[in-house]
């Protein structure tokens, strides 16, 4: 309906065809105007669909100039009524390149009639002299409403990129956040539990206690997923620090860990919290070491060993805290100690740490 509207005009056409032809004449003018709408909504419903190719979309609208200049005979100046179609269709197609074609229009509409004698003394028609300034008029509305669709439709595609990205790095997130949190504390758990069940036998007081820590650890875990699913949990570095601590104990690893945390900023304390749950994890899970040294600076976090060191590529949770440290401009490094060991330091602003 949206494109068949404005055809309404083309009772003007028709009205000139029964003033000016007569019989098979009127007849023929009829049928072209017939076939010049027909074609005309063809060639729009198909546009509307999908870009047709070049080659039926010039060739329908061949057509269609054709049908235009037969019908001049029949309809005389208000023929160029059918300019009007010729420049929407062209502007649809070419926007801005189609200038030349609604420029020959418009020039038609003004100079055709005025050079055939026989069409002057209708020339004061109301329509004759309305068409060379509708012809344009078309074209500038046909371009402004097809930027106004194509500029929607790349917004709305954009939008769905960005929300299709937006998933994908929730997704990233959570993910993460899941391994982290669960990682560290599935670890100590494991740790807790096997420690309780060597000292059932020899000191049971003991292992009753490692039991009641290993019940607080799993609520404190279940907290923290649903609070990294909701995206508010809070990690800070002197938690971390307690926390991996207590683990590396349980696995019977000596920790040396920093007395304080005040010569780390305050936006760079959950960042290194990080590093320090994941390096201890590390430990306590694969290093088989004796001890563990993490050192401080106001700009670095390093967490030393003396396991048995690894080799390969980075897991999961180094991967994960790697992203989360280049997101804010600093670097990893870990690897293997000469003679043995593991090392991994944070560092921002690409100052390393110094011993605490």
């Amino acid at each position: 309906m949206l494109i068949g509207l404005p055809l309404i005009y083309v009772v003007y056409v028709a009205g000139a065809v029964a003033q000016y032809s007569h019989g098979a004449g009127a007849v023929a003018g009829y049928a072209i105007i017939a076939a010049f709408c027909g074609s005309f909504v063809a060639l729009a419903v198909l546009e509307s669909r999908t870009p047709t190719s070049p080659a039926r979309f010039w060739g329908i609208y061949a057509l269609l100039a054709i049908l235009f200049g037969a019908e001049l005979p029949f309809a005389r100046a208000p023929a160029f009524v059918l300019g009007l179609y010729l420049a929407i269709l062209a502007v649809a197609r070419l926007a801005a390149r189609a200038t030349p074609i609604v420029a020959a229009l418009t020039a038609g509409a003004i100079f055709v009639p005025v050079a055939v004698p026989s069409w002057h003394q209708h020339l004061s028609s109301a329509i004759s002299n309305f068409t060379p300034i509708a012809i344009p008029v078309a074209a500038v509305v046909t371009f402004m409403v097809v930027r106004s669709v194509r500029d929607a439709m790349a917004l709305a595609e954009a939008r769905t990129k960005l929300a299709r990205l937006a998933t994908e790095n929730e997704r990233s997130r959570i993910a993460r956040d899941l391994h982290d949190l669960l990682g560290h504390s599935l670890t100590t758990i494991t740790v807790k539990a096997g420690l309780a069940r060597r000292l059932g036998a020899t000191d049971p007081q003991r292992a009753n206690q490692e039991i009641a820590e290993v019940e607080a650890l799993s609520r404190q875990a279940l907290s923290e997923v649903r609070a990294a699913v909701s995206n508010y949990r809070e990690v800070t570095l002197a938690a971390e620090l307690a926390r991996g601590g207590e683990l590396l104990r349980a696995a019977g690893v000596t920790a040396e860990l920093p007395s304080a945390t005040e010569m780390v900023d305050g936006a760079r304390q959950e960042l290194f919290g990080w590093a320090v749950r994941e390096g201890t994890t590390n430990v306590a899970r694969h290093a088989h070491a004796t001890t563990c040294t993490v050192s401080l600076s106001s700009s670095a976090v390093e967490i030393r060993d003396d396991g048995v060191g690894a080799s390969g590529n980075w897991g999961q949770g180094l991967s994960g805290l790697s992203e989360r440290v280049t997101a804010v401009g600093g670097t990893v490094e870990a690897g293997p100690l000469t003679p043995r060991g593991w090392r991994l330091c944070v560092m921002l602003n690409g100052t390393t740490a110094g011993r605490t």
